[in-house]
């Protein structure tokens, strides 16, 4: 019998092992220190391609790098600091590498509260955490030697750049702008309250709708050809699947 998933839209946490979930916290929890959270989960969920730089200054090639390897690196630094909006009140700072002597692997283990992290429940946390977020997975992969050096210095150039550059506030925008816009049913007090997964799936579906109107006003008014459409996405309201 398949077990019935709730939907996130309805939930506060997701469960990812027995003691160990990840919450979804409200839009103002997040706003609370909005740099930091999405630092956490940017790094949490980042593949090798994200941290090139970082990489090449320890000396590995990014290339040779797993996903679950580069997480295996920087969880144990994120689980000494406070990390409590992803984790509650689960502390993880004990979390540390060990090999798994039945298949030889390497694991994140955290003996106090009996949680291993193997691949498998980083790439279900990872997931979650994407879904929650609304982040999409950086698969890039450069196609040789060149091209790979050309990314680490063009990487490395842009880092440097936007080193003293400010913090600009992301998801403050966005509520600013869907709070200003008549579909959005919430306004500045109200919209704290929900959860960043329910915010961010109102954010996209009225995005959706805004490209839907504009694409009829295009079909009515002749300058929109539906059968050249590449993407046939906007053809309708409705979010997709």
């Amino acid at each position: 019998m398949n077990e019935h998933k709730q939907s996130l839209l309805k939930q506060s946490s997701v469960s990812i092992l027995p003691g160990l979930s990840i919450r979804i916290p409200t839009v103002g929890e997040i706003l609370e220190d909005e740099r930091r959270y999405y630092s956490l989960i940017s790094s949490l969920t980042a593949t090798p391609f994200q941290y090139m730089v970082q990489l090449d200054d320890m000396g590995i090639d990014f290339t040779t790098v797993s996903d679950y390897q580069l997480f295996m690196m920087l969880f144990p630094s994120f689980a000494q600091e406070d990390i409590s909006i992803l984790f509650g009140d689960l502390d993880l700072s004990d979390t540390a590498m060990y090999k798994n002597s039945q298949n030889d692997t390497l694991v994140l283990r955290s003996d106090k509260n009996n949680i291993t992290i193997d691949e498998l429940t980083y790439s279900l946390l990872a997931e979650n955490i994407r879904k929650i977020n609304g982040i999409k997975k950086d698969s890039r992969v450069p196609g040789n030697k060149e091209a790979k050096e050309f990314r680490i210095k063009l990487e490395r150039k842009k880092q440097k750049r936007n080193a003293d550059k400010p913090y600009e506030s992301y998801l403050e925008k966005l509520v600013v702008a869907l709070v200003n816009r008549a579909e959005f049913k919430y306004n500045y007090e109200q919209v704290n309250s929900l959860t960043i997964y329910q915010f961010n799936q109102s954010f996209e579906q009225i995005n959706t709708s805004i490209n839907f109107e504009n694409t009829m006003i295009g079909v009515y008014a002749g300058t929109v050809d539906t059968s050249k459409l590449k993407d046939r996405s906007c053809l309708s309201w409705l979010p997709a699947k």
